[in-house]
């Protein structure tokens, strides 16, 4: 079957395809094709990208002023952290007819033109409007994840994050109290999105915010170790499994080595796996508060 080369490696509309004769209901179906959404096919050879399907959600599915938002645009401005058919988030305007499609998640809201900008082609919330709509529309744990991110990344500073805040509140506007939660517990020095969840819940649970990515040196002023957090007056501190896994057996060693000069200068360090974090939090706070009444 001869793929029509004004398709080759395109997106398009079904209905577009057809009513130009290009192809028919059943050639539509046959393995030439993706579907990406209802009513919205690719050329089976072309490589889908998120960034592919932002696109096509807003030339193809939403109304006028739709704008890529939330997680989407958070990955658009560079956080992958999510999963390639993850749904796509999209802001309309609140006078725009209804938008439902399989795979798309619509928010309706006003959005000023200083909340919106452009990545290639595509319309995309802005940094610091990304970080608002993540705290109204994410749980507390998951909204600081993208942020802490975002922050990493540089795409937005605590600055203008705070700007934002100081601007929104003043007018007392929904989402103020979310914001404001959120950006106390966001820091821009966590290294991946399991160690910022794992600080964000301790820090909800009642344990005073640790010190993140904190260097640890000898008395003579050596660098020791970089560790996940930290609570440095009391000598404890919390590694996630990534950092102690299990490798070579050079890797085995120096990590061994790395626990024992930390133990040898007195720190207590507890290191946490992914299922730990998962499935025993409250045992994990109830060992590190033991630990800093210890200390």
């Amino acid at each position: 079957m001869v793929t029509p080369s004004i398709l080759t490696g395109r997106v398009f509309l079904a209905r577009d395809a057809i009513a130009s004769g290009l192809l028919t209901p059943d050639r539509l179906r046959s393995r030439s094709w993706q579907r990406l959404f209802r009513g919205v096919y690719a050329d089976a050879s072309l490589d889908v990208t998120p960034t592919i399907r932002f696109a096509a959600v807003v030339a193809f599915l939403g109304p006028p002023g739709a704008t890529i938002a939330g997680r989407s645009a958070a990955t658009l401005l560079g956080a992958q952290l999510g999963g390639p058919a993850d749904p796509v988030e999209l802001l309309i305007p609140s006078s725009a007819l209804p938008c439902r499609h399989a795979g798309i998640v619509v928010h309706r809201g006003s959005l000023a033109e200083a909340d919106r900008v452009e990545h290639g082609r595509i319309p995309v919330t802005s940094p610091a409007r990304t970080c608002w709509d993540l705290a109204c529309w994410l749980d507390p744990v998951e909204c600081v994840v993208w942020m802490d991110r975002l922050l990493a990344l540089g795409r937005v500073t605590a600055p203008e994050l705070a700007a934002l805040l100081d601007h929104r509140g003043l007018s007392g506007e929904r989402g103020t109290r979310r914001f404001e939660k959120a950006l106390s517990l966001v820091d821009r020095r966590a290294e991946s999105p399991q160690e910022s969840r794992l600080r964000v819940r301790l820090t909800l649970g009642g344990l005073r915010p640790p010190a993140v990515q904190h260097a640890i040196y000898d008395a003579n002023g050596r660098f020791v170790a970089r560790v996940d957090l930290a609570w440095p007056e009391r000598r404890v501190a919390i590694e996630y499994d990534g950092l102690w896994h299990v490798g070579s057996p050079a890797q085995v060693h120096a990590d061994r080595r790395r626990l024992s000069a930390l133990a040898s200068l007195g720190w207590t360090v507890l290191v946490v796996t992914s299922q730990r974090l998962r499935d025993d939090l409250p045992g994990l706070a109830r060992e590190l508060r033991a630990a800093l009444r210890l200390r």
